[in-house]
């Protein structure tokens, strides 16, 4: 089949990489002419695991080219798939003028009948917008059929997510549509929903916003547990134990971030506002994720009373691990709060150093290794729970440390190496604290 996708980002980029190593012949636009010239030499202008190694395969058998003229990557194509940004709004809506663009740039360079899949997360209602920019720009003699295919990728297993979905959402109101598209995606083997294109735009904002509740939940029971002397590992796992729950997303830390959950309440909340109704559930999702992100900095300023002059490391910056992506990260709360309180911070990163350097505080330090980051330090942050920060040398680690205490906000850091160490102050969340004087 003949795919062309508008959009590389995280979710056009690895959608186009994956149909094409399953066969279809993929075109896939931006306008950025730096970021397209580099990925036609199979260089990912993202951190993304695996993505690599199926760019330059897919490249090199010819199934996946990149372009920035609609008119080369819209000609004789079957399907063609939205994946543009749609960024919050100052009101907190979704912005839609991304994917407006896009639907003009279709219009304007379509040479045959196709159907329009919008991938994008956009609010219910946002395909028949899109639809009528189409039907006041197209020639009158090519027609569209729309659908709403929404994407359920995580940053850092965005090629895992694609081509081992746990069901693929296909919102069509014509049969021959959704039977295309269900042919495109038949050779993953993946659950297939058919729905209204507009149930198919509310389950994207139900399901992040759902997985956003739940984070917020237990993140206030692991509060309520610190305060009454309960282990919130322990009720994580007694709750999901029970089918109706499930465990997934049931690991307190300082809050979510990245791209999608922060942007996709606030629209979802928005909407509802649109409809005259108090979606209050939404609202205090926001509040605790807002407040959880500060959690670590009262529990340093609770030990050490002032921060002022206080050197504190803070290990991981990019909004959770597997990727560089610091968007609504906690990283940038902290370090920003820490900064306030008159400390000093030294921040390290495996993969988001770079990225760092754009969007915190221009007094964070950066260091080149944890090692460097802890040295001296009054206490260490831990932010993101890199595999190689859990698997560190602990015991010595420590010993580089002006005082050996350990904030550790994803609660990554295993007990039985923290009880190894001379001495220490591990402050975990939801769970008693452990002290070797």
């Amino acid at each position: 089949m003949k795919i062309a996708v508008l959009g590389t980002g995280y979710v056009g980029l690895s959608t186009g990489v994956c149909l094409s190593d399953s066969g279809h012949e993929v075109v896939c636009m931006d306008v950025d002419e730096e970021k397209i010239e580099q990925l036609s030499k199979g260089i990912p202008p993202i951190y993304e695991p695996g993505l690599k190694e199926l760019l330059k395969r897919n490249i090199g058998n010819g199934r996946l080219k990149f372009t920035t003229s609609h008119k080369e990557g819209l000609h004789n194509k079957e399907v063609i798939i939205i994946a543009v940004g749609t960024p919050q709004s100052n009101n907190g809506s979704a912005d839609l003028s991304f994917l407006e663009q896009a639907a003009k740039d279709i219009a304007e360079n379509l040479n045959q009948n196709a159907i329009i899949t919008i991938k994008s997360t956009v609010p219910v209602g946002t395909n028949d917008v899109i639809k009528n920019i189409l039907k006041e720009n197209l020639p009158h003699d090519i027609s569209v059929d729309m659908a709403a295919n929404p994407e359920f990728l995580r940053q850092g297993s965005a090629i895992s997510d694609t081509l081992k979905a746990d069901r693929i959402v296909i919102g069509t109101e014509n049969k021959q549509a959704a039977s295309k598209l269900e042919k495109m995606y038949s050779i993953l083997h993946i659950p297939i929903l058919h729905t209204s294109i507009r149930s198919a735009e509310m389950i994207k904002y139900a399901s992040n916003a759902f997985l956003a509740m739940k984070i917020s939940f237990i993140n206030e029971i692991a509060n309520l547990c610190e305060a009454t002397g309960a282990n919130v590992e322990d009720v994580s796992i007694g709750m999901g134990l029970d089918k109706r729950i499930g465990e997934a997303f049931l690991k307190p830390g300082i809050g979510y971030g990245g791209s999608c959950f922060p942007k996709d309440v606030k629209a979802l909340y928005h909407t509802a506002s649109e409809h005259d109704m108090n979606f209050g559930l939404l609202e205090e999702t926001m509040t605790i994720n807002n407040q959880q992100r500060e959690l670590l900095v009262w529990k340093a300023l609770s030990r050490f009373g002032d921060l002022n002059g206080k050197k504190i490391a803070m290990l991981g910056l990019s909004f959770k691990p597997e990727t560089d992506d610091l968007r609504e990260a906690p990283s940038i709360v902290i370090s920003n709060e820490l900064i306030n309180q008159g400390a000093r911070v030294s921040a390290y990163d495996p993969v988001a150093m770079n990225n760092a350097k754009k969007v915190l505080n221009t007094q964070v330090e950066y260091a080149k290794s944890p090692e460097e980051a802890v040295l001296d330090a009054d206490a260490v942050f831990i932010v993101t729970e890199w595999k190689s920060f859990v698997e560190s040398n602990w015991k010595q680690l420590v010993k580089e440390m002006k005082s050996p205490i350990i904030f550790d906000g994803r609660n990554c850091l295993k007990e039985e190496e923290i009880i190894k160490c001379e001495q220490v102050e591990y402050y975990p969340i939801g769970k008693p604290k452990i002290i070797k004087a």
